[in-house]
């Protein structure tokens, strides 16, 4: 038995939608077995999927074919997840908040916030410390 491939991507939920799966198999973003393939391919169990979506790699072993979007814990079952571990979240950038209404920040205010985010270009001419 085999499925499409994008039809396959989506219903083990790798992608939200069979449209996002279809344009990562047209930009050349999934490789079945090392291979580059578009939507259509078939998929067979054993099969080795490497999908690169929303900024990391997804390496999966195919298990099982289905091609009915199913359940988070049933679409686990499907495939044996090699992918390597995410990158670690950055820490929370500090953003400047300003009361609502408030309007542009003046020059001042401006400055302050390029020298508290280390930007350059804090100085212009006739400026003093």
């Amino acid at each position: 038995m085999s499925a499409r491939v994008d039809s396959w991507i989506w219903s083990v939920r790798l992608t939200k939608t069979r449209s996002v799966a279809s344009d990562a198999c047209r930009g050349g973003h999934v490789r079945v077995n090392g291979v580059r393939v578009k939507p259509a391919h078939a998929v067979r169990v054993g099969d080795e999927i490497r999908l690169r979506h929303d900024g990391r790699e997804r390496v999966v072993v195919v298990s099982r074919i289905i091609t009915k979007r199913v359940g988070a814990a049933v679409a686990a079952e499907c495939y044996v997840d090699k992918s390597p571990p995410p990158p670690p979240r950055e820490e929370v950038v500090t953003v400047a908040v300003r009361a609502r209404g408030a309007g542009r920040p003046t020059k001042r205010e401006r400055r302050s916030l390029d020298r508290l985010f280390g930007r350059p270009g804090g100085e212009g001419r006739g400026h003093r410390e």
